[in-house]
């Protein structure tokens, strides 16, 4: 019997902490390590900190394999040491010590360099000719291109920084990817809206926030401020003020004097400038999406094109790209952001340095930890919990939430990526115009203008959404698209359905997901609406990994019941 071929993926570098495994090509598990932490995105991003290893998620990884990582022929790293030292004094604006400087910057690749040590630490036997650095930007790349349905491909990977680049450019056939161009830091459109996102209030890992904030605001007040910032140039280029952000320094002063605003430091001071500024810069990020997907769209000749990299994680642009551009087909994997940049290692490794043809496409987000019924039941006891075990749980579960009950919904393998998409999610009902209220006023705790999401049986979303002609099937199951909302649906849905008239759908395939789509399907009987809405299971902390993250979120919020595959508990 031949022996089986695995390939582990991990990313350590700025944030999103996560592992994936491979067996003979095809994905076993991905995971994150801030769901088994509990510390959001797995850490900060600090210059004395990228050999921080998410040991639990590769442990998860080789569990589900029954192997060790001695069993592993080959472990990608998602960044590139040797590039980074190029970093030094490209940009005059940073702080001694810290990112930019000689001294922080070495620091950080000598942190780095310890890497391959501990990971053999970790094995218990020497492993370091087995590791292999892959670029950044190379990771995001191969994350979206050799798990997309896709033989030929336009790629676009959108991001702060890798070791030097921000933007690349490149394309994709069969199982070879090729890079056409990049740009370099300090222009970089995550970047931009990590300073926007403080600028306005809120932390660098805010851009959701920003992007739901720009809805309530008009575009074209700030919108010529924005273009001092952000100029476009030809061949998809583009430029960043690195003169008024001063991406690496705490300094809003260039921005306060173009804005003649005050940076906030809070977002409880939001007005409506604030809400103009956030609209203006969702404007420009939306044109250079266009920009960059008309320059690939001319040099590919490709009618596909493949995302990655935390910007890619914005609904709005997407969708603006899925509108404007001359592609036919857009993918984007669950895990855009760094996370992503593991499972790119990984089939780097596997489609591009093995040459093993590309045969895995990334259909469903479903590849984190699951419970048996008898684990629940053991952590149900062990939290003093009162249930009940109920047949058919899918009904009940629909009844309650068309009763007008909040439900947490935990079942099967938890979900890749930041968004819950119907295995560690809490359900409402759409229908009513109070629940964006009531949720954040009970369990979410978040700000007033972000909107909630609907989960849409795949069958009806054309009926209830405007959808552009070019969009597949694949291109809205994982909630990276924003749509309008038909006229006369809006009054059906009201809880779902944002100030701009837009809904972020995830549509429900009976194939990837068959007990949520099961819910949706009874929650269809009961109220001719076929769609749930759907938020992440958490409050104000990663998304439940576990029953006891569950059962314990349950206790300290006011959800109404939580079902945990085919247990239900209510107050």
């Amino acid at each position: 019997m031949k022996k089986a071929r695995y390939v582990l993926g991990i990313n350590t570098t700025y944030h999103e902490l996560a592992a994936c495994l491979l067996k003979d090509g095809k994905l076993i598990a991905a995971v994150e390590e801030e769901r088994f932490s509990r510390v959001k995105h797995g850490k900060k991003a600090l210059i004395d900190n990228p050999d921080t290893i998410p040991y639990a998620s590769i442990d998860y990884c080789l569990q589900q394999a029954d192997i060790t990582l001695r069993d592993v022929e080959i472990i990608g790293l998602s960044f590139c040491p040797e590039y980074r030292l190029k970093n030094i004094n490209i940009d005059p604006f940073f702080q001694a010590g810290d990112w930019g400087s000689e001294d922080g910057e070495k620091l950080f690749h000598a942190k780095l360099l310890s890497i391959p040590k501990k990971l053999s630490e970790y094995a218990r036997s020497n492993i370091e000719d087995r590791i292999k650095w892959i670029p950044h930007h190379l990771c995001h790349a191969s994350s979206a291109y050799f798990v997309s349905p896709f033989k030929t491909s336009a790629i676009l990977s959108i991001d702060g920084i890798g070791e030097t680049q921000s933007t690349w450019f490149g394309s994709g056939k069969n199982n070879m990817i090729s890079e056409i161009k990049s740009m370099e830091y300090p222009n970089s459109v995550g970047f931009l809206w990590e300073k926007m996102a403080k600028f306005l209030g809120f932390s660098e890992y805010d851009a959701q926030k920003v992007m739901g904030l720009a809805s309530y605001g008009k575009w074209r007040k700030y919108y010529g401020k924005l273009k001092e910032i952000v100029e476009l140039k030809p061949n998809g280029e583009y430029t960043t003020s690195s003169e008024l952000l001063k991406f690496r320094l705490d300094d809003y002063s260039s921005l306060e004097q173009l804005f003649g605003i005050r940076h906030l430091s809070t977002p409880k001071d939001l007005n409506e400038d604030h809400a103009d500024i956030a609209a203006s810069l969702q404007k420009v990020t939306n044109e250079l999406f266009i920009h960059f997907g008309n320059y690939l769209a001319d040099v590919t000749n490709s009618k596909n094109i493949c995302l990655a990299g935390g910007v890619a994680l914005n609904c709005v642009a997407n969708t603006e790209l899925m509108k404007d551009c001359k592609f036919k087909d857009i993918y984007i994997q669950p895990a855009a952001n760094d996370a992503g940049t593991a499972l790119g290692a990984a089939y780097y490794i596997w489609c591009q340095m093995y040459g093993e043809k590309k045969s895995f496409v990334m259909d469903h987000a479903y590849w984190g930890s699951a419970y048996r019924d008898k684990e629940i039941e053991e952590c149900l006891v062990k939290e003093d919990v009162v249930y009940q075990r109920i047949d058919k749980i899918e009904v009940k579960a629909a009844s309650l939430v068309a009763e007008g009950n909040i439900v947490g919904w935990f079942q099967g393998r938890m979900e890749w990526g930041p968004r819950a998409l119907g295995n560690r999610s809490l359900l409402a009902d759409p229908r009513n115009a109070h629940m964006q209220e009531i949720l954040n006023l009970r369990i979410k705790r978040r700000e007033p203008f972000r909107p909630f999401a609907p989960s849409v049986l795949k069958d009806f979303v054309k009926d209830w959404f405007i959808v552009p002609t070019n969009c597949s099937s694949r291109s809205i199951d994982f909630m990276e698209f924003a749509f309008p909302v038909k006229a006369k649906k809006r009054n059906l849905i009201p809880a779902v359905v944002h100030v701009d008239g837009t809904s972020r759908i995830q549509s429900v395939d009976q194939k990837t997901n068959p007990r949520y789509y099961q819910l949706i399907s009874e929650f269809y009987k009961l109220t001719k609406v076929p769609m749930v809405l759907n938020t992440s299971f958490n409050e104000n902390e990663p998304i439940v990994c576990s029953p006891v993250d569950a059962i314990r979120t349950f206790k300290r919020t006011k959800m109404d019941y939580l079902v945990l595959n085919n247990f239900l508990i209510g107050r």
